[in-house]
């Protein structure tokens, strides 16, 4: 038989039921808190997906592989890449072809502008690739072989023509008049040609050039401007001038050059290629002045 008196009874009833009351509170608080952090998890990634999205930039990459079937018909390829600030063209293809598309296929190497392996026609202009901030271009940004060149594979040219025709001016330094002593050139003569002496060899000037695009024995201008850095150098012999003159006013030489300027306007090393066309134009012009 219970001791308990009914008040003893009725205050232990109503002490449970305010326990039971403030445990269902406090489930209910942390249902509320789980459901508010969900909430939150959400939107924050709904954010990053966002901003993700905001942060990519598409590249439409021309692809083309002559020894695959069903990639003989030249196309483009779209790439979403993620940008981060500095990102350059070369740096956003390299990550296509890492993550995307391992068959991409393009020169590089060098990723300082010095080489000149990565000329390509990006957003309708030559450029080096490794030097093109993906920050300064237009979405989508169009990525296609240099122009009036022969496609070997997506982005890579056969280069072999113009090496021809850098080859042909004899690029390199010649002098039947050895001096006895050290062979000096003076600070004028040095500043004269030094431009000049920038050339990479990427090629970039001769597809950008309609001249050398219509006539493929054109010397172009990247291998004119390498002709004017040895004929005006006070080093160089006169016979050897002479000789490089020769070569230079041969009918597909600098006449041909129509001072379209495009070559200069394209140069990745602001080299004044039209004007230097035009000096050895008037070099050759004095060359075959004869006064009786």
């Amino acid at each position: 038989m219970s001791t308990q008196v009914p008040e003893q009874v009725e205050e232990e009833s109503s002490a449970d039921a305010e326990q039971q009351s403030a445990a269902q509170q406090s489930r209910m608080e942390k249902k509320r808190q789980n459901a508010a952090a969900r909430e939150s998890q959400e939107q924050a990634e709904a954010e990053e997906k966002a901003s993700s999205e905001e942060d990519t930039y598409l590249l439409k990459v021309f692809r083309y592989d002559p020894e695959v079937a069903g990639k003989q018909e030249p196309r483009f390829d779209d790439f979403h890449v993620p940008y981060h600030k500095g990102m350059t063209v070369l740096d956003a293809l390299m990550y296509a072809r890492d993550h995307y598309d391992s068959s991409l296929t393009f020169r590089h190497s060098c990723r300082q502008a010095i080489c000149g392996s990565d000329a390509m026609f990006v957003n309708g202009r030559q450029r080096l690739s490794c030097k093109t901030q993906l920050s300064d271009l237009e979405e989508p940004v169009r990525v296609e072989p240099l122009p009036h060149q022969e496609v070997v594979k997506d982005l890579v040219v056969d280069m072999e023509h113009f090496y021809d025709q850098m080859e042909a001016v004899e690029p390199y330094f010649q002098t039947n008049d050895l001096p006895e002593g050290e062979q000096l050139q003076s600070r004028e003569n040095r500043e004269k040609i030094k431009m000049s002496t920038r050339c990479i060899w990427c090629g970039a000037c001769m597809s950008s050039c309609n001249i050398a695009a219509g006539d493929n024995q054109y010397l172009g201008p990247a291998a004119i401007n390498k002709a004017y850095r040895f004929t005006m150098d006070e080093r160089e012999g006169e016979e050897m001038k002479q000789h490089r003159l020769e070569i230079l006013e041969q009918e597909h030489g600098v006449w041909r050059c129509q001072t379209q300027f495009s070559c200069t306007e394209v140069c990745p090393k602001d080299i004044p290629l039209t004007e230097h066309i035009q000096e050895l134009k008037r070099e050759a012009v004095k060359n075959n002045l004869k006064f009786w």
